[in-house]
Parts: structure tokens; C-alpha cells; sequence
């Protein structure tokens, strides 16, 4: 049996008040198993990032849970418990400059949580810590000393992925984290996390936009739209079973390697209108096993005889 680490559960989050309320995800269910690659997959401004920060507790949630370990962690929350849970879980930023203190040496940024959480015994626990980390990166030692400014965009994001995982976290929140980085470097750091899940067991929640990169990295994938999920499946199922008509017009925009084919493809644009949800209210329905789609009756009765 696979152990759910995270759940989300009828989420909502949003932000100001009365006439400037705006909802920024709704409805929100999904749930991550222990060491999987979970992906969440929207175009930008779908509320994918603020699901993500809610987690960590950087966002406000307005309705629903957020259960970690079975436990409620948004809302009120002690001070031990606060600590206990950031260290448990650890978040990698989208931009890798923005994300890194400038003033600060690679070795104190790095050494940061570890001063706040009191996790070594002494100077010498510490610095070897920080060393091993670096290396695992693939960083050198001697980088230690340097600042942010002094490193390429691949070689911060392996700083911050450093950060992240010198606290020893179990689920780590990946927002983007290659988005910012050339083509090259992107592989070089997908599969630094693929590593380091199988050497340490992490959980991912990867954050992204981009489809193609995320069927090489990710078990099961939810896709978003205007901050609501409108569909969950396993990788592979997803992408040859799309169910819901935004996920086919994602994947309709996946460029083909072939020039031939490419220029053949036939692009599917999503039209939210064709939804009437006047009377018959959507939920998350499994069209097939594992297979979850956000839908009305009588769509889920029309989805379930396209894919049987």
C-alpha cells in the first residue's frame, strides 16, 4: 500500500477582502504518495505556485485542509510544530537570483537553516555538512567563499537546491525550478533531483508549466486551470488518455521533434464555454482507475464512454 504524505482537500485560497476578493484557487483535492514526483501543470497565473507556497505556509489558506502526515498544518500552528515542519519540508525557487541573498556567502546561505534549527552539534558537524552537500550538487568546495553574483543561473539553482536539502527535508516543494536555466543545464538538473529521491527518498511536488519536461521527471501529474485541478493520473496515462479538453489543448501545444509531423499537428484551443455548469454542479470524478477528471454528471457519463 502507497502512504499519502500530503493531501489537499476542497482548497481554496485567496487573497483581499469583499469587493477585492480574488480567488485564486478553488476546490482544490489531490494527494502525494511517499517518493513520488508529484507534478502540478498549468499555464502561468493558474494558481499552481500559491498551492505550493500554501504548503509551506507562505500563503494564507481561505477554505479546506492541507494534511501532512494526516496532520492539519494550515491555520494556527505552535511554534515547535512551525519549526518541526520546515524542516520536514523545504521549497526550490523558480529564480535561482532572486532566491539567494546576495550579500551573503554560498556557505552561510547554505548554513542558514542549519544555524536556525540548531541541526549540528558543532563548528566542525557544520562545515562538513555544507562540504558534502556542495559536492553532491556538484559544486566545489572552494565556491564556499564566493557570493551569488560570481555563478551562472545553473550553478545558483544547484545552490539552492543545496540549501533545500542540507536540511535533510522529506517533501520538497520544486516551483519551476528549470525555467529560468538554459536547455542543457535543465537535464543536468533534473536529474540531480532524480538522484538525490533515490538516494534519500524525498517527495517532490514539481511545479512547471511545461509538459514535456515533466513527463521525463514525474509518477503522477494534475493538471490546472484558473486555479481549478481539472484532471490527476499517472504520467503515462495522462498523456495518452487526456480526458479533459483543456488538458488535450496542453498537449496539442507539446512541440514535436519531427519537423514533418510538427508542421502537420493539429493545435486543440480550450474553450471554458463549453462547460454548462448552471445546474449540474463539476467534482472530481475517476473516470478510470487512478484516473481523475473534474466534471458534471453528464459530462463524466460522456467521458467514461470515450475512454472506457
Amino acid at each position: 500500500m502507497t502512504e499519502k504524505l500530503v493531501e489537499i482537500k476542497d482548497l481554496e485560497i485567496s487573497f483581499g477582502e469583499g469587493s477585492k476578493k480574488f480567488v485564486a484557487v478553488k476546490n482544490a483535492n489531490f494527494f502525494i504518495n511517499k517518493g513520488e514526483t508529484f507534478s502540478l501543470v498549468g499555464e502561468s497565473g493558474s494558481g499552481k505556485t500559491t498551492i505550493g507556497r500554501a504548503i509551506i505556509g507562505l500563503n494564507d489558506t481561505s477554505a479546506g485542509d492541507i494534511l501532512y502526515e494526516g496532520k492539519k498544518i494550515n491555520g494556527r500552528k505552535s511554534k515547535a510544530e512551525e519549526a518541526e515542519l520546515i524542516r520536514k519540508i523545504q521549497m526550490i525557487f523558480q529564480d535561482p537570483a532572486a532566491s539567494l541573498n546576495e550579500r551573503a556567502t554560498v556557505d552561510y546561505i547554505i548554513s542558514e537553516g542549519l544555524y536556525n534549527y540548531h541541526l549540528f552539534k558543532d563548528e566542525a558537524e557544520r562545515q562538513k555538512k555544507v562540504k558534502d552537500i556542495i559536492n553532491e550538487v556538484g559544486l566545489l568546495a572552494e565556491h564556499l567563499t564566493r557570493y551569488p553574483h560570481e555563478f551562472s543561473g545553473g550553478q545558483r539553482q544547484r545552490i539552492g537546491i543545496a540549501r533545500a536539502l542540507v536540511m535533510q527535508p522529506d517533501f520538497v516543494i520544486a516551483d519551476e525550478p528549470i525555467s529560468a536555466l538554459d536547455v542543457s543545464v535543465r537535464a543536468q538538473v533534473l536529474n540531480l533531483l532524480k538522484k538525490f529521491q533515490k538516494e534519500l527518498g524525498l517527495t517532490y511536488l514539481f511545479i512547471a508549466h511545461d509538459l514535456s519536461v515533466v513527463r521525463f521527471i514525474s509518477d503522477r501529474i494534475a493538471v490546472i486551470y484558473k486555479g481549478v485541478i481539472v484532471e490527476v493520473a499517472e504520467t503515462e496515462e495522462l498523456f495518452n488518455n487526456p480526458v479533459h479538453p483543456y488538458t488535450q489543448s496542453l498537449l496539442s501545444a507539446v512541440p514535436i521533434p519531427d519537423p514533418i509531423l510538427e508542421r502537420k499537428k493539429i493545435l486543440k484551443v480550450y474553450d471554458p464555454n463549453q462547460h454548462d455548469y448552471s445546474t449540474d454542479e463539476p467534482e472530481m470524478v475517476e473516470i478510470r482507475p487512478g484516473h481523475y477528471v473534474w466534471a458534471n454528471k453528464a459530462e463524466a457519463e460522456k467521458y467514461k464512454k470515450e475512454h472506457p
